[in-house]
């Protein structure tokens, strides 16, 4: 499945990760990747080696256990990483409800 940009991409985006605890998993692993890239900074570098190991392990348990179906990394890295973000930022800020309403009134459907 392609995409032409990121307004055609996030609907689907948050379809695949419609349950509550795929979101926080995945904000999990994203707030992990950012403090491994910090400490690496600060003091060892070697913990940029951790960084995917912890964002994957968290992310694509959350798709296989929670969500039930196959991480968007597979077929799409560069959108799901650019989704992964997106929705790390909107739940760090506490804009997630707003945009989950936003998209499932532009969209017609209801989006967790």
């Amino acid at each position: 499945m392609s995409f032409k940009n990121m307004e055609e991409f996030w609907p689907f985006y948050l379809k695949q990760h419609s349950k509550p605890a795929t979101k926080r998993w995945h904000f999990m692993a994203t707030l992990s990747c950012i403090l491994c890239l910090l400490y690496a900074v600060a003091f060892n570098g070697w913990f940029v080696f951790l960084m995917p190991v912890l964002a994957y392990s968290m992310a694509w348990y959350s798709h296989f256990f929670v969500e039930g179906n196959v991480p968007l990394t597979f077929g799409n890295p560069v959108w799901a990483l650019r989704g992964d973000l997106k929705m790390f930022g909107l739940m760090l800020t506490g804009q997630m409800d707003k945009e989950l309403k936003r998209v499932a009134k532009k969209h017609g459907k209801q989006v967790n």
